[in-house]
């Protein structure tokens, strides 16, 4: 199942210019357009949650009958399309009804459930979303970690040669080559870095 573009209208987007922390994103299928910073946070656990293989931002319009309105994000989760809103008091109560009657699966996420420790790893990642591991820098890392199974990111910073050394991490993390815990602590010397498997 693909998931429908369509353009956000005015009214749902950023006024002019306004723009929000991080600007990178990885698996925005689309333009990423939101309508605060509370909704650019929740996009930022959308690039670093495993499941997801992509989203878009404010792609598919519902209507009550009287009103039209249009969920922050649909994100693909296997053949699954999940519409997830970075929900507020101005998010319609009858939304999440109008979603499930169209066959989809709704998430409100408030900002007090945000997982906080994930999320500033997240936006620190995503802070170099826009580089590229080069691939001799690639190869040596994945090389190291068969060989040694895990290393701390410490030990991983020394085997960069073509790229910046934090930045390759990120880039690498992100694209899901290696795997660095989000959930326990802020990424650090001692995290512990692993190669993704499958």
């Amino acid at each position: 199942m693909s998931i429908e573009p369509s353009p956000p209208p005015a009214w749902k987007t950023a006024p002019q210019g306004q723009t929000f922390y991080p600007s990178a994103t990885i698996r925005c299928d689309g333009p990423a357009v939101f309508r605060s910073q509370f909704a650019r946070d929740v996009a930022c656990l959308l690039d670093v949650d495993d499941a997801i293989t992509e989203w878009r931002c404010q792609p598919l319009p519902f209507s009550d009958g009287q009103e039209f309105y249009r969920p922050d994000f649909v994100a693909k989760v296997g053949n699954d399309i999940i519409v997830i809103d970075a929900a507020t008091d101005d998010t319609p109560l009858w939304i999440e009804g109008a979603v499930r009657a169209d066959g989809h699966q709704y998430e409100a996420v408030r900002r007090a459930e945000l997982p906080l420790i994930r999320l500033k790893n997240a936006k620190d990642l995503l802070r170099y979303g826009n580089f590229q591991t080069g691939l001799e820098d690639r190869v040596r890392l994945l090389a190291a970690l068969d060989e040694h199974g895990t290393l701390t990111l410490a030990e991983c910073l020394s085997v960069f040669r073509e790229t910046r050394p934090i930045a390759g991490m990120a880039s690498m993390v992100l694209n899901r080559f290696i795997d660095i815990d989000l959930d326990e602590a802020l990424i650090g010397p001692e995290s512990t870095v692993r190669r993704r498997r499958g």
